[in-house]
């Protein structure tokens, strides 16, 4: 079960300011499901129910603004869409090439990542991250029931 961390203090640790509309986003983001990775359009439909006012736009600037404090991470940016993970602890990601779902698989499932070459002068490395691509469950069972 995911512990979610508590924002008042993420946003302290970050120098970010604690407004009612973060508050808000952070909620939204913390209620869903333990192995959802949103999208900035699941989370303002979430967010409108609470604050009818707010604007898509307000929901995509606070993500990237959680994104650029630590507070989420963005799954790999060339999925084509931001999508976000509010367990920021190291891990990786199950990626379902059909239905585009999004599953954690954790740090100590996988053996540690090695680079076999040195990496080009300059290049600093922030995280290694690892997905693997495949068909989930209900995908898988859907495939090959189409192949009887």
């Amino acid at each position: 079960m995911r512990m979610t961390p508590d924002f008042r203090e993420l946003c302290n640790q970050s120098g970010l300011a604690l407004t009612h509309q973060r508050q808000v986003v952070f909620d939204s983001l913390a209620s869903m499901p333990e192995h959802h990775h949103p999208s900035p359009e699941e989370v303002y439909e979430k967010v409108r129910k609470l604050i009818p006012s707010i604007s898509q736009a307000t929901v995509y600037k606070t993500l990237h603004t959680f994104v650029e404090h630590g507070i989420v991470r963005e799954l790999s940016p060339h999925h084509g869409t931001l999508r976000v993970d509010i367990n920021t602890h190291g891990h990786h990601h199950l990626i379902c090439t059909r239905c585009k779902s999004v599953m954690d698989i954790e740090d100590e499932d996988l053996d540690p990542v090695k680079l076999r070459h040195q990496l080009p002068d300059g290049f600093r490395v922030d995280r290694v991250t690892v997905e693997i691509q495949g068909l989930c469950a209900k995908c898988s069972q859907a495939a090959a029931q189409t192949q009887i």
